[in-house]
């Protein structure tokens, strides 16, 4: 009997259990077809702003009855708030893998603003025709997102033409504002600095001209990228108060003056990326004083003047210097045998004269690309067989008149013959008979 009471025991325990699974089964098919907590009005804006970018024949109510669920829209990233589902983000172009294409001819739709929970909205190669797109838009419609927008990025759009729309310092919330290589006009905003929050402003490859503004305020800036543009005239003083900065580039611009001293106050700046301007009045001595820099490229200015007054033991932490084409004179200063991490010397296109200093082969032990090519340098290269075959190309000596290598150093070394030196003749003893 109590063998029978057992086995009983276990098929009630049995049928419960089977039980549960049925209840739990249902509850969560119900769930699913039901879709995650969403309101109307949102999903409602949703699915009309994306349309405006992909066409009208996306059906996002057939293709993604549950947007943020179980069958989430590419491109498209949501989060809980109150127990409902709202847009946190939206990615439009094919710059990330689950981004959505956008139409030959995409629409921004006004319910774009209605998204009350947006934080992150970024375009790439969207806008191919050319049109002014974003200077359309109302102001008072993109201040709609200023409470909540952190990110905007607006990256390779062809057909974005105009200026900078002035909506953009509204958004005092953003930490990143991306406007990469489209094909926008005109000045930058001259009130940059009200977004006080930004950590990366990138305005590259554009056409912006006029002066770069005044950025107090601008104290948490991490990245700070105006390059590929037309901007002219000096750099403002307040960018030595960007005390946060990491990265500075203002490559590829028609700025000009002496580099302020007030760069030295940039403490944690890695990057230091000046070249193609028309910059003057020499390499200062306060830029010694930078020495978290790991880059600094000041290639093709008009700085001119010489190396020898700057403490390069200073900058042990430089990997890359380039002046190449900087009206640059004198000689190669010893010193610069201190910069032990130095991977690539570019001072190509000056007027330097002197030795080549033998002992940057031994004393510079990470460098591996070095070009002092068209200069006045002379005598003897004095570098070992190791040396040449370490750099291989990428040892520009060339354009040299009175440069020479002795060829015993580099004998059966024919692909390391330093391109466009002469070998130099040995002078043989003359016996007076």
């Amino acid at each position: 009997m109590a063998l029978l009471r057992l086995r009983k025991k276990q098929h009630l325990v049995f049928l419960l259990c089977v039980w549960c699974l049925v209840v739990d089964w249902s509850k969560a098919e119900t769930e699913e077809s039901e879709g995650s907590p969403m309101e109307k009005t949102e999903k409602d804006a949703l699915y009309s702003t994306i349309q405006g970018f992909v066409g009208d024949s996306w059906n996002g109510s057939n293709l993604y009855p549950d947007p943020c669920g179980w069958t989430p829209i590419q491109g498209v990233t949501c989060d809980m708030y109150n127990d409902l589902w709202y847009v946190t983000a939206l990615s439009f172009g094919t710059f990330r893998e689950n981004s959505l294409a956008c139409a030959e001819i995409p629409v921004i739709r006004p319910q774009l603003f209605e998204l009350k929970h947006l934080k992150s909205l970024s375009f790439y190669n969207c806008f191919t025709s050319p049109n002014r797109y974003l200077a359309s838009i109302a102001d008072e419609k993109w201040l709609n997102l200023s409470k909540n927008l952190e990110t905007l990025e607006i990256r390779s759009n062809p057909g974005l033409i105009g200026e900078l729309p002035s909506f953009i310092t509204n958004l005092t919330n953003l930490q990143s504002l991306v406007v990469l290589e489209n094909r926008l006009t005109g000045s930058l905003p001259e009130n940059l600095a009200k977004l006080t929050r930004l950590r990366r402003l990138v305005l590259a490859g554009n056409r912006f001209t006029g002066r770069i503004p005044e950025v107090y305020g601008l104290v948490g800036l991490l990245i700070l990228d105006l390059s590929r543009n037309f901007l002219s005239g000096s750099l403002p003083l307040s960018i030595g108060g960007l005390n946060s900065l990491l990265k500075l580039d203002l490559g590829n611009n028609y700025l000009e003056g002496k580099l302020p001293r007030e760069l030295q106050s940039l403490k944690n700046l890695t990057l230091l990326d000046l070249r193609n301007n028309k910059f003057s009045g020499g390499l200062i001595k306060e830029i010694q004083e930078m020495s978290s820099l790991v880059e600094l490229v000041l290639s093709n200015n008009h700085l001119g003047e010489d190396l020898t007054g700057i403490e390069w033991r200073n900058m042990k932490n430089l990997v890359v210097l380039d002046l190449s084409n900087t009206r640059l004179k004198g000689e190669i200063p010893w010193s610069i045998l201190e910069l032990k991490k130095l991977r690539f010397l570019g001072l190509s296109n000056n007027n330097l004269r002197g030795k080549l200093i033998r002992e940057m082969e031994t004393e510079m032990p990470c460098l591996n690309a070095l070009y002092v090519n068209e200069n006045n340098i002379s005598g003897e290269l004095e570098f070992s067989k190791k040396f040449y075959e370490r750099m291989g190309r990428r040892l520009g000596v060339w354009g040299n008149p009175n440069l020479c290598y002795h060829g015993d150093e580099i004998k059966n070394l024919r692909d390391h013959v330093p391109f466009g030196v002469k070998q130099c003749e040995r002078v043989k003893d003359v016996t007076l008979a």
